[in-house]
């Protein structure tokens, strides 16, 4: 099809409520459908809360962190807020991490630009994107909502470019996930274990082993109640 009839159609399902417009092309049903941020916060809260206070014992003074979009990466940013890292810098897309972790003096914030989206509270898309090119990030929390056998998934396309974004600015990418995103497989593959991709989660060793998940042991994070 032409370029004008594919602007008449997304025009057409964006008045219908279908798609979120970006530039150069748009989001399907996702920020309309998928639940909120703050309807998702309340899913396995405990779980989240063990994978946040790990994940912020392995940052170090002097640090840049990237927090993901999403309710697990907002656990880490609790864990911050509650025993802050001094000093660190934290660049996301993630806006209740944001507003979260703005009034602790040890830390400085930054938001990547982009595309807002209100229901999930995330900043995406191809200016997203480039902002996070300007930045090198020691280490980078991402989110899931599938762990599999080939490595780990997401819902939609935009997240999902996003994240291999910072995972190519990273040196270390922890994925921060819970056991109940085991052998669960979404629409749009992110990266194989290969990638070294380290992995964050409350799941037993014998949870990953039933999963079909063999991960060396420095790149399985075991996440506990005995967390600090």
């Amino acid at each position: 099809i032409s370029e004008a009839t594919a602007r008449r159609d997304l025009a057409a399902l964006e008045r219908e409520r279908r798609i979120t417009r970006t530039y150069g092309g748009a989001l399907s049903d996702y920020n309309a459908n998928f639940p909120s941020f703050r309807q998702r916060q309340a899913t396995n809260a405990a779980a989240k809360r063990q994978i946040g206070r790990a994940a912020r014992d392995l940052l170090k003074p002097g640090q840049t962190c990237y927090l993901d979009g999403g309710t697990t990466p907002f656990a880490v940013a609790e864990a911050l807020r509650e025993n802050p890292v001094s000093p660190l810098t934290v660049v996301t897309c993630n806006i209740p991490c944001a507003e979260l972790l703005a009034p602790v003096e040890a830390l400085q914030i930054y938001l990547i630009g982009g595309r807002f989206l209100a229901r999930q509270s995330v900043l995406l898309g191809d200016a997203a994107r480039r902002s996070l090119g300007h930045w090198h990030i020691d280490l980078a929390f991402l989110g899931a909502e599938g762990l599999t056998t080939e490595g780990f998934w997401n819902s939609q396309e935009e997240i999902i470019r996003l994240q291999r974004a910072a995972a190519r600015r990273a040196h270390r990418v922890i994925l921060c996930a819970d056991a109940s995103k085991l052998s669960q497989r979404t629409p749009f593959f992110v990266l194989p274990w290969s990638h070294s991709v380290a992995l964050l989660s409350d799941a037993t060793p014998a949870q990953l082993r039933a999963a079909g998940i063999h991960l060396p042991k420095d790149h399985f994070l075991r996440a506990t109640e005995k967390s600090p």
